[in-house]
């Protein structure tokens, strides 16, 4: 077994591969980045199986050519050489009395055992380095944890076993609910999980050794030192994007991956992103929501899911907060706002504003119906008898407002009802909330991993469309997901869909449009050209649902139709804020 070796480097006390024994036997490995000298020091811990000795620089090109385009002060009071992938640069904490710690996952990276992703096994893993590092003689006893999307969903997890030595939370852009929002959208198939496994993760498995990269930093194989044969490799980890083709409907599995948030008690931030829908948005608003913690905040911006974790303006959020409740400073956090949202204007322009709650009190929640015959969306009812079919592999329809007469602010969760049957006995709708400017030009944002996305989606799987009445707001259908409940060819059904929250500006002579369609919004059909991409850039990123397995053609190629008559209109709820 390879030996923890301990130096001293750039002004840090650098243990590279510190074992941390799990009560099973395995050892996981771990770095631990300290300020010299016997002072005792608040952590912040992150664990997870992108490899921690894997080079942001070198690992995501793409990403960190973005992220220094978008926030060119990472390049200034850092060498950057230690950064790893969505967590903190140790180089930026260690100077202000933090200690460092970034644990390989079981079975990535330089720790050996049987990958299984946000299983109960990797709480109990996670739990374990926690309480590990609050008692280690150079730690003050309070633990933190930090991090981008895996490393911000799997706090959720950790923080509802109670480790008794956690004492604060920053989720930064992290899912909560393991089947809605990472593998089945609406009960829809996601190809997220599939692409994602199989090339951030499994590219850093422990074993693939001398057959991946090395550290730039201190030479060693980033997922070794062993090196296995490919059947090793393979009988060392969970199919998990199997599972998630295979299991269509909420059953112990997927519960065993969603967090009991009654038991998440201590202080958290839980940081958004408007531009999130895929994965990035939605769980930090229901984890909010749901967590029992008495000290909680919310904060949402825009741009990629990595720029301001990086950038000043979120580096100053994530030290204020820690500041306070891992070393009890006065660091200013008393006067954060318990919500604090960068509100979206045209062309990326944000403006902060403190509020109280979500969703927001002073919210009028305004219905506009959907007006066949003008392809309007309107407040106006409308009274009609009529239908409209389209075909699933199409643009759909698109329903659009009158161009505004003044400023309209839409910020919160939005829900539409619609009325739809289909030739066969299921169907797919996915709606995408889209703005226009005068000229008839679509406006799009960057979003968190896409730099072209709508201002809002959500999918609903027709036989999905089962309400949990405990659950369901007006402003948010919730669906059991529990069984299906297929549809009679060519008879329509009442379908609620949830579209994820969302923040927009609609300025004066811009118009909104609702897509109701069967397949994935795209903004114009083609790539948006990022360098090193390890995906296409369409309008939804890797958030695609393609899978010919969970959506045959011979079910989910049948036109669908529109219904609408008195009584049953179709609409969209928005969250109007008054100005």
């Amino acid at each position: 077994m390879e030996q923890m070796k301990s130096e001293v480097r750039d002004g840090m006390q650098i243990d590279w591969d510190t074992p941390i024994l799990m009560k099973d036997g395995v050892v996981l490995r771990a770095d631990v980045f300290r300020p010299l000298g016997d002072k005792k020091y608040p952590v912040i811990i992150s664990y997870g199986p992108y490899a921690k000795g894997l080079d942001f620089r070198d690992g995501y090109k793409s990403q960190w050519a973005r992220v220094v385009k978008a926030v060119p002060e990472i390049l200034e009071g850092s060498s950057n050489k230690y950064q790893n992938w969505e967590l903190v640069d140790p180089e930026r904490w260690v100077p202000e009395g933090y200690i460092c710690i970034r644990v390989d996952s079981r079975g990535a990276g330089r720790s050996p055992g049987k990958i299984d992703c946000w299983s109960p096994l990797e709480a109990d893993d996670f739990h374990e380095c926690i309480e590990w590092s609050g008692t280690q003689e150079w730690s003050n006893g309070k633990v933190g944890i930090s991090g981008i999307s895996y490393y911000a969903m799997n706090q959720w997890m950790v923080a509802a076993t109670q480790p008794p030595h956690l004492a604060a939370l920053c989720i930064w852009e992290g899912s909560s609910d393991y089947y809605r929002e990472l593998c089945r959208h609406g009960g829809v198939l996601c190809d997220f999980l599939g692409d994602w496994y199989n090339r951030q993760v499994l590219t850093v498995q422990h074993g693939v050794g001398d057959n991946g990269a090395k550290s730039n930093v201190t030479g060693e194989t980033i997922a070794g030192p062993e090196t296995l044969s490919t059947e090793e490799l393979r009988a060392n980890r969970a199919e998990i994007d199997v599972e998630a083709e295979n299991r269509h409907l909420i059953d112990d599995y997927y519960r065993a991956r969603t967090p009991d948030f009654s038991k998440i008690t201590v202080p958290l931030l839980s940081a958004g992103n408007w531009g999130g829908m895929g994965l990035h948005t939605r769980g930090n608003f229901e984890g909010y929501m749901r967590s029992a913690s008495e000290q909680k905040w919310l904060e949402v911006h825009g741009d990629t899911h990595f720029t301001h974790f990086y950038s000043a303006y979120g580096v100053e959020l994530q030290k204020k907060f820690f500041a306070h409740f891992l070393k009890g400073e006065n660091s200013g956090w008393e006067k954060q706002p318990k919500v604090a949202l960068n509100i979206r204007y045209p062309n990326e322009i944000f403006k902060l504003r403190a509020e109280h709650e979500w969703p927001l009190a002073r919210t009028n929640w305004t219905k506009f119906y959907l007006q066949p015959g003008e392809m309007g969306l309107d407040t106006a009812v409308g009274n009609t008898t009529s239908t409209m079919e389209y075909d699933p592999e199409g643009e759909g329809f698109i329903f659009m407002t009158s161009a505004m007469k003044e400023d309209l602010e839409v910020t919160g969760p939005i829900a539409s009802k619609i009325w739809l049957s289909s030739e066969t006995t299921d169907a797919d709708v996915i709606l995408a909330l889209r703005l226009y400017d005068p000229a008839g030009k679509e406006v799009v944002f960057i979003g968190s991993n896409d730099p072209r996305t709508p201002v809002g989606l959500g999918w609903l799987r027709a036989s999905h469309r089962k309400l949990d009445p405990k659950e369901t707001r007006p402003y948010r259908p919730w669906h059991t997901h529990d069984e299906e409940w297929p549809l009679t060819p060519n008879e329509p059904v009442e379908m609620d869909i949830e579209i994820w929250p969302t923040s927009f500006v609609v300025p004066k002579g811009y118009r909104l449009g609702l897509n109701i369609r069967g397949s994935d919004y795209e903004v114009d059909g083609k790539d948006a050209g990022v360098a090193h991409a390890p995906y296409q850039m369409k309008g939804v990123g890797p958030f695609t649902h393609t899978n010919l397995n969970d959506r045959p053609p011979e079910v989910f190629g049948g036109k669908n139709k529109l219904h609408f008559s008195s009584g049953k209109m179709p609409f969209i709820l928005l969250p109007v804020i008054p100005s």
